[in-house]
């Protein structure tokens, strides 16, 4: 046992949310060849992670942001973007991505710093 105080919060979608963040600046240097649709593959997942901890957290708000990821980022029926708002979108999500990931807060169950009731 330590005693160091528990965190009241986690940040479970930090890991996520910098891990998507990296995936889609990468992608924006592979678009237009065939290993992009790793990339879709990869935002795709992460997006759904994320969307998944912030309903946990109860802030669904930012799911106005990720299920549309989710979507755009598709592998399996791809929607056919090119260009440079395409390459703009990769950074607007990145941008998405790391501040879901540092703002979506889930309760710590084992808070040992509460006083019981």
């Amino acid at each position: 046992m330590t005693s160091y105080p528990t965190p009241a919060f986690r940040r479970t979608a930090l890991a996520p949310g910098i891990l998507g963040a990296v995936v889609l600046l990468a992608g924006a240097a592979l678009m237009g060849t065939a290993a992009f649709v790793w990339v879709l593959f990869a935002v795709s997942i992460l997006a759904a992670i994320i969307a998944v901890y912030a309903v946990q957290a109860g802030q669904w708000w930012w799911l106005l942001g990720l299920v549309p990821v989710v979507v755009a980022w598709n592998p399996v029926v791809p929607i056919p973007f090119e260009g440079d708002g395409w390459r703009a979108m990769q950074f607007v999500a990145a941008l998405l991505f790391t501040s879901a990931g540092a703002l979506i807060r889930i309760p710590n169950p084992e808070d040992r710093n509460l006083k019981p009731r």
